[in-house]
């Protein structure tokens, strides 16, 4: 069953850029990728990338992580220490706890939720992460979207960020990049269904993805003597 028009409201208002998460500040590896010559600035090449992202990294590890938080909020702990064992580098975990204690703090000025306030508890002691991901499927099941929503939702803040990114480091104009999300629209439905799908068959074990590339840029990044990106 999908959300109500008011839900769905809420739901673009947590993937809006304009959101203080922070996510801004991120770009998912593209800075390091390009910093190494290995992004050509052409729409396909750029398409191809944000779509490979998604099947590769964001879908498998951040898409089922919000469908395992949004099933259950006794998974959330485990789903947090999943996600610190599989973001591989510093960048990837500390963007994502970042972005993730911004989301909750915003979000509990205006969402009322015993579950969403004991798990911020749990964040405060230190006894959880608090990943992005894991808050996301935890507060869009207390608004009331579906699982699916919620993935899709995670899904494409993370396209819609990727883009801007690539505009900010002179890859594309903003035409350019609208061209490039809605080049990607119907991957990112397919990689939110399959993640919706996994989460479902497999539990915390389906949290998983496979981006060495990604991961030895985003070391590489680490050390980068200008950044524009905290990753």
């Amino acid at each position: 069953m999908s959300s109500s028009p008011v839900t769905h409201l809420s739901a673009l208002q947590l993937a809006d850029s304009a959101f203080p998460s922070g996510r801004y500040t991120l770009s998912h590896g593209l800075e390091p990728l390009v910093q190494s010559g290995a992004v050509p600035a052409t729409i396909p090449a750029l398409q191809q990338l944000l779509v490979d992202c998604l099947r590769l990294s964001a879908g498998p590890v951040d898409g089922t992580a919000v469908a395992c938080a949004h099933s259950s909020y006794e998974l959330a702990v485990a789903v947090d220490r999943r996600l610190t064992a599989v973001k591989l580098t510093t960048e990837a975990r500390n963007g994502s706890i970042r972005t993730g204690k911004a989301l909750l703090d915003t979000a509990r000025t205006f969402v009322d939720d015993p579950e969403l306030d004991a798990y911020a508890a749990l964040v405060r002691d230190g006894a959880t992460a608090g990943h992005h991901a894991v808050v996301l499927g935890l507060l869009s099941a207390s608004i009331g979207l579906t699982a699916q929503e919620a993935v899709a939702g995670e899904l494409y803040a993370f396209a819609a960020n990727f883009t801007s990114a690539a505009v900010r480091l002179g890859l594309a104009d903003h035409q350019v990049a609208q061209r490039i999300l809605h080049g990607s629209r119907t991957a990112l439905a397919e990689v939110a269904d399959q993640a919706t799908q996994e989460a479902g068959r497999r539990g915390v074990s389906s949290v998983a993805g496979y981006t060495p590339a990604l991961d030895l840029m985003s070391m590489r990044h680490e050390v980068a003597e200008v950044r524009l990106f905290a990753n």
